[in-house]
């Protein structure tokens, strides 16, 4: 006799509802072409093309001859990782933060849904300031928090007002998710920009995630800082959420941090010490000769950054209809493509910019990613961490499609 009761969901609705990555997919799809041949520039990833520098693989490769680094260490990260990321902390940012306010993580998405997991209530409310990184909502939908999104565009050089939060702001919201140097669009906060949302914060009594991952890659001696050193009052109420992916091109070595006060910091190692327990013990002493060592290589990728800015927007800003801020930081260009949609190209009208990127990648082998995956439709993003002469050779493919 069969059953009238429905089958059971195979997928949980929490899980089910998440979308795949979309800068991850763009560059799984770069890649597969590649594989197969065909001539495709990729500007989907945020990922450096240099090598590691030579002495962090160095201090690699003999952790992984010391028996010690074969077993168990603590959840929260070695005590030598702790301690350096503390003191990489004070003379980076000039913020005191006891190694014990440190949760070592598995790069910095897991940093981030620890956080908003030890956070966060089902129904709490994020404040996510738009264009966003697309793995935030995502995060903060897993942690049973809701987004609630507040846009922003090339006209304030993607940056949120306070009156744009307050206005976003109910008895519900509890977190405010701030980025700078910003991952899609490359803003920066001044310093008195940040200090105003710091003020914002403490009157509305939240508590503020700041993702620090592209502290170093800061352009033109704009003047910025680390929110909890220009709002100090915010030291008990602030979550810092950092890494060596950027900073020290180790992406793949998938080392990230959570610093915090000490409640929050216990709850996310309770987690992660049933999630996943300790990150591995060679990426761990990897990170700590990255967060150890001088910033010689930083500062060398960092013009060569710089260098890839220019040449990119400019580049970009020959493009009819298309509009091109100058980012402060990070390594990314997000132009407005606006002015390109609801036209017609090779028989085919382009209304957003997904087709618009879909049209660039069958027709002249660019891939990019659509603003459609940070939250905001008529933009794309450039990563232009790559090598410079794919660089021009990419946009110039652009500027002839689009003649």
């Amino acid at each position: 006799m069969s059953s009238s009761a429905p089958a059971p969901r195979r997928i949980s609705h929490r899980i089910g509802s998440i979308g795949e990555s979309a800068t991850l997919k763009v560059d799984a799809k770069a890649k597969g072409l590649k594989a197969q041949g065909r001539p495709v520039i990729g500007f989907g990833a945020g990922e450096p093309d240099f090598p590691t520098p030579a002495y962090i693989v160095d201090a690699a490769v003999e952790a992984c001859r010391d028996p010690k680094s074969h077993r168990y260490t603590p959840a929260g990260g070695i005590p030598e990782l702790k301690k350096a990321i503390a003191e990489k902390t004070l003379r980076d940012s000039g913020y005191v933060v006891d190694p014990a306010q440190v949760v070592v993580t598995n790069g910095g998405k897991q940093a981030i849904y620890q956080a908003f997991a030890a956070l966060l209530d089902p129904g709490d409310e994020v404040i996510v300031p738009a264009p966003y990184w697309t793995t935030y909502p995502e995060v903060i939908k897993l942690a049973g928090g809701v987004p609630v999104e507040v846009s922003a565009d090339e006209t304030t050089d993607y940056k949120v007002t306070v009156e744009q939060l307050e206005a976003a702001r109910t008895e519900r919201t509890k977190v405010l998710l701030f980025n700078s140097p910003s991952n899609p669009t490359g803003a920066v906060y001044s310093a008195d920009e940040i200090r105003a949302i710091g003020a914002w914060v403490e009157a509305s009594g939240l508590w503020v995630l700041t993702d620090e991952i592209y502290e170093h890659l800061v352009y033109d001696d704009f003047e910025t800082g680390s929110l909890p050193v220009l709002c100090p009052e915010l030291a008990d109420q602030c979550v810092i959420v950092n890494g060596v992916a950027k900073t020290y091109a180790m992406t793949g070595w998938r080392v990230g941090w959570i610093i915090g006060p000490p409640d929050l910091v216990k709850a996310a190692t309770n987690l992660q010490s049933h999630a996943t327990s300790n990150v591995a013990n060679v990426s761990q002493w990897a990170a700590v000769a990255a967060v150890g060592g001088d910033l010689q290589a930083v500062a060398e990728m960092k013009v060569a950054f710089d260098r890839r800015r220019k040449t990119i927007v400019a580049m970009l800003n020959e493009i009819d209809g298309l509009v091109c801020p100058e980012p402060k930081g990070a390594f990314y260009a997000y132009p407005s493509v606006k002015g390109m949609l609801g036209k017609e190209y090779d028989g085919r009208v382009i209304e957003t910019s997904a087709e618009l990127a879909e049209y660039i990648l069958d027709t002249v082998e660019v891939a990019l990613v659509p603003g459609e995956a940070f939250g905001s439709p008529g933009y794309l993003r450039l990563s232009y961490a790559l090598g410079d002469d794919d660089l021009v050779e990419g946009i110039t493919r652009l500027q002839k499609l689009f003649a």
